[in-house]
């Protein structure tokens, strides 16, 4: 397969409600699109990063000058017998794994296409729908999140997840959870406590959460392994967690029980798949996770969650918790009875790209040749 044309969009998405978290406040879904062409078909990839750099050190313009300067001059025009050979080709240009991973997963799509299988089936994936839960915003009022979290169950939604800070955490999680005893609940902290925080996240372990996903600083997996080893709760590591070594580090250190794996905080599918075999040998456990992402990133994500260890419901919610307008069909929907979603069966990432929304919402295109 020879690459012959790449198109590079900027995106902007409105939410239909704003997004709070222990670092700010999101209104809309800002992304880079990558669209890799070849023999006729297009491979679609996303980087779903944020204009700050806030959860990770790349932004919308660090991601598309490092696309457009460095990672696209690499790729264009190669011939390519493996979509792994992505990796190597990229490997020169240190970290900036979000804008690789969009063009890892354009790649991957396009390969599973000239297979006629969809993504699923040339990764190997042995489920064909997916557990998936929901992600809760910082309320600050304790009636409009119970009132939140209402809707969600009330939807068919099975697991909800609180983002949870310095100042918004015990009390909302033990309110969510007299209410809904059996409901699957976790924390969110996004790194926003440090080990001074013990006795806190110990209170927590009465609650019976699923896990507290990043309690501590991002890059502070001894820091985890302490914790760890003081409270019952399972840790999740998702910040931590940029690479195949990263996970070796948090495995041997034993800084957490569960890791949330996003294809595009690593790198891309070649590495994600790495860090999933890895986990199933040690025993930890994975659960998919997003980055708001429109129905490209979701339906990669979807096919990656099909993978045998991730255990745990996704963060992949239907295309309707978020936009009024996404910019793929068919829109990513919940079957509210087992609170799944399936996973598209078309070839490729099976969604198909409404190209007069993709540029409705874009603010510039270029194309490589």
């Amino acid at each position: 397969m020879k690459i012959e044309q790449i198109e590079l969009y900027n995106l902007s998405i409105p939410f239909i409600f704003p997004f709070k978290f222990s670092n700010g406040e999101l209104l809309q879904h800002t992304c880079l699109i990558v669209a890799v062409k070849s023999e006729g078909e297009k491979g679609w990839g996303e980087c779903p990063t944020f204009d700050n750099p806030y959860y990770t050190y790349e932004t919308i313009s660090t991601a598309s000058h490092i696309l457009k300067d460095f990672l696209i001059p690499k790729v264009i025009g190669k011939k390519i017998n493996r979509p792994q050979e992505i990796r190597d080709l990229l490997a020169p240009i240190r970290g900036h794994n979000m804008a690789k991973s969009a063009l890892d997963c354009a790649i991957y799509d396009l390969f599973a296409k000239f297979e006629n299988v969809s993504l699923r089936q040339y990764l190997g994936g042995v489920k064909d729908k997916i557990k998936v839960g929901v992600s809760v915003s910082l309320e600050g009022d304790i009636n409009q999140l119970l009132d939140k979290v209402e809707s969600y169950v009330n939807e068919g939604y099975q697991r909800v997840k609180l983002k949870i800070s310095p100042h918004w955490n015990l009390q909302p999680l033990q309110e969510v959870r007299k209410k809904y005893p059996d409901l699957l609940l976790m924390a969110d902290a996004n790194s926003a406590f440090t080990l001074d925080d013990v006795a806190l996240f110990q209170a927590m372990d009465e609650l019976n959460l699923t896990m507290i996903e990043q309690p501590l600083a991002y890059d502070d997996l001894l820091g985890h392994s302490t914790l760890q080893r003081q409270i019952n709760t399972p840790i999740c590591l998702d910040e931590s967690i940029n690479s195949l070594h990263d996970t070796k580090l948090a495995i041997a250190l034993k800084s957490a029980e569960v890791i949330n794996l996003k294809v595009s905080r690593v790198g891309g599918i070649t590495n994600a798949i790495e860090i999933h075999d890895l986990c199933e040998k040690a025993g930890i456990k994975l659960w998919c996770g997003g980055m708001l992402e429109s129905g490209i990133g979701r339906a990669t994500n979807l096919h990656l969650a099909s993978l045998r260890n991730f255990v745990y419901p996704a963060d992949i919610s239907a295309t309707n918790r978020y936009f009024l307008e996404d910019i793929t069909q068919p829109t990513v929907y919940l079957n509210s009875e087992d609170s799944t979603i399936n996973v598209p069966t078309n070839s490729g990432i099976g969604v198909e790209v409404n190209k007069n929304l993709l540029l409705k919402y874009s603010h510039y295109r270029q194309v490589f040749r």
